[in-house]
């Protein structure tokens, strides 16, 4: 069985102490492919540096992320635009990318722009968007339904809506990215990921944040992908090898990576 990460920042301060090690319990449980969203441009070397000595299980995506969208986004978005456009340099995605109106709606208007243009840089590349959505389901659902053409494409990262807006979602194109908050008793996500066919769903921890349970509280990380699996294998009553291959496959198409 082999299992994907769709989503985790490993190159957060969370690990700084023990990163080798936590990526070494990764590649044991059988997670081989491990894909880094960006934040903004505090991040990007760290990043770089992670994906440099793990080049075979990690890949980068490039991005600003909607809760660092301030008064200087389209400084920030400029460099997201120069690391795309430098050759050699190969990211797997637009991402994390989106609308967030949970923390602050200060800059609601920034974030609806910088997301414009992201979406504009997904289809200028020809690359999958990862979009954050908290509290903004449908304002993004509306702004990627404006913006639709059979090359857009992408994952709704960290799922959080109910059917109606998945299945508007799975419509669009994208797919649901399906954390820790699936082992969660009251999320409601349950319900959801019994709906949603497999072949729209891809594994993620948003290490090192929302573990799943019994690791609720602590530190998050890529070697619990296993237990968001085996929690899918037992809502949609199938094996955890169906889930690791589906959902591993789903991810390999998505992002372009062997």
């Amino acid at each position: 069985m082999v299992f994907t990460d769709t989503h985790t920042h490993l190159y957060a301060e969370e690990f700084d102490n023990d990163r080798d090690a936590m990526i070494h319990r990764a590649i044991e449980q059988n997670v081989s492919h491990l894909f880094l969203p960006a934040i903004d441009s505090k991040y990007h070397d760290k990043m770089l540096h992670v994906v440099g000595k793990y080049p075979e299980i990690c890949f980068p995506m490039m991005g600003l992320h909607p809760t660092s969208v301030k008064e200087n986004y389209q400084e920030e978005l400029n460099i997201v635009s120069d690391y795309l456009s430098k050759p050699g340099l190969q990211f797997r995605a637009i991402g994390e990318v989106g609308i967030d109106l949970y923390w602050d709606k200060t800059f609601e208007t920034e974030q609806r722009m910088a997301f414009r243009q992201q979406i504009e840089l997904a289809l200028k590349y020809n690359l999958p968007l990862v979009i954050h959505t908290r509290n903004s389901m449908d304002i993004a659902l509306t702004m990627i339904e404006a913006n639709h053409n059979l090359n857009l494409r992408g994952v709704f990262h960290c799922f959080s809506g109910n059917i109606e807006q998945a299945e508007k979602a799975v419509a669009l194109g994208f797919m649901l990215g399906i954390g820790g908050v699936i082992t969660y008793k009251n999320s409601g996500l349950q319900t959801v990921v019994e709906h949603i066919p497999l072949e729209h769903l891809l594994l993620e921890t948003d290490a090192p944040w929302l573990p799943p349970v019994p690791h609720r509280g602590q530190r998050n990380e890529p070697a619990y992908i296993p237990i968001i699996a085996n929690k899918i294998a037992e809502i949609k009553r199938v094996s955890l090898a169906e889930v690791a291959e589906t959902t591993t496959g789903n991810a390999v198409r998505l992002f372009g990576v062997g």
